[in-house]
């Protein structure tokens, strides 16, 4: 299921928390399947109470038991007839033990009760979360009424610390296989302002290059939609100098070599200056073309620049034209929709306004 599909269904679980089976997210490393469900809590303003059952003890979930005194309910204290009840022996008092719930464990409010990275948990681990998936509940302890429960993990195929999950655990659980898309990434990473660089090169080479995660490969670094992000981190941090070798042991030496490739186009990029002043030169090379949307999105700050290079869009390719004016929006929505030109370009381009 492509993330925002993901992300659908996730919401409307969240809308009736009680009603809704949990859902179990499959899928290899670093394609998002922690990340869904954490942003959505953010954006709502809600708790997201993440478990790693692969760092808890058997036991943790339940809780440690303490030794209470408590009224005794058969005489409600008072010690019986003649003090003599056989429950608290006349004092109107019991002394028993009782399950003290962990403090990880939500006990009031909204939002996602997550345990993530749950096949990563030996079996005897993944056991405790029997009863509470199902019946919401572990020992005396009950899921508030406005938490949604799911759980993530890798498949047993992705090479990763993983164990089997029990046929009764698997049971409780709705189970979606999260796959990687390219238009969702794409989306997700305009709006969280990732390197534009990275944005105009995966637009270019495509899946591809977004996951190339090979279970049998030995490399110690490899492309997902979590090593671009990392990436971004790196080109927006660190000196051109040190960037390379931190891009080979983040997205693997392959992307990285095509990746900085990519940039060195950015020295062959017609005047940024000559079009922002007016002059419509688009370059014949495609590779080009990206890398010069990418570079006149980074620079663009004022309204005027919106409304210019609003106009130059109509001069590329209709891919292309749709590109900058996407990555415009993903920079600042307001300055590109009072464009003057973006009434114009809406009409020339209702048909992907529409299917977006």
């Amino acid at each position: 299921m492509r993330p925002k599909f993901v992300r659908e269904t996730i919401e409307d679980a969240l809308d009736c928390p009680e009603a809704v089976q949990p859902l179990f997210l499959w899928g290899p490393p670093g394609i998002g399947k922690s990340a869904v469900p954490r942003e959505i809590c953010r954006e709502r303003q809600i708790n997201l109470v993440d478990i790693r059952m692969s760092l808890l003890d058997p036991t943790d979930l339940r809780g440690i038991p303490a030794v209470v005194d408590e009224t005794c309910p058969r005489c409600n204290g008072s010690g019986g007839e003649n003090r003599s009840c056989p429950l608290c022996g006349g004092t109107g008092i019991r002394t028993i033990a009782k399950w003290l719930e962990p403090a990880m464990l939500p006990t009031d409010g909204k939002g996602i009760l997550f345990f993530d990275e749950l096949t990563s948990a030996p079996p005897l681990q993944q056991a405790t979360a029997y009863q509470v998936t199902l019946d919401r509940r572990i020992g005396e302890y009950c899921v508030p009424d406005g938490f949604y429960i799911m759980a993530a993990g890798n498949n047993l195929t992705d090479r990763a610390v993983v164990y089997p999950m029990s046929t009764a655990l698997r049971n409780r659980f709705t189970h979606i296989q999260f796959e990687y898309n390219i238009e969702d990434w794409l989306l997700w990473a305009r709006d969280t302002h990732l390197n534009p660089n990275i944005l105009a090169f995966l637009t270019w080479r495509g899946e591809e290059l977004l996951f190339n995660f090979k279970p049998e490969s030995t490399d110690k670094a490899f492309a997902t939609p979590r090593s671009w992000e990392f990436a971004s981190r790196i080109l927006n941090r660190f000196r051109p100098g040190l960037q390379r070798e931190l891009l080979d042991g983040t997205i693997g030496t392959g992307a990285a070599a095509e990746f900085m490739g990519f940039m060195q186009l950015q020295e062959q990029i017609p005047s940024i200056e000559k079009i922002f002043a007016g002059e419509n030169i688009v370059p014949r090379d495609l590779g080009l073309k990206y890398a010069l949307v990418s570079a006149l999105v980074s620079h663009c700050e004022q309204a005027k620049q919106y409304e210019r290079l609003i106009q130059y869009s109509f001069e590329l390719p209709p891919e292309f034209t749709v590109l900058l004016v996407q990555m415009l929006v993903s920079r600042n929505v307001q300055m590109t929709t009072t464009a003057p030109s973006y009434v114009l370009w809406g009409k020339k381009n209702k048909d992907v306004l529409l299917t977006r």
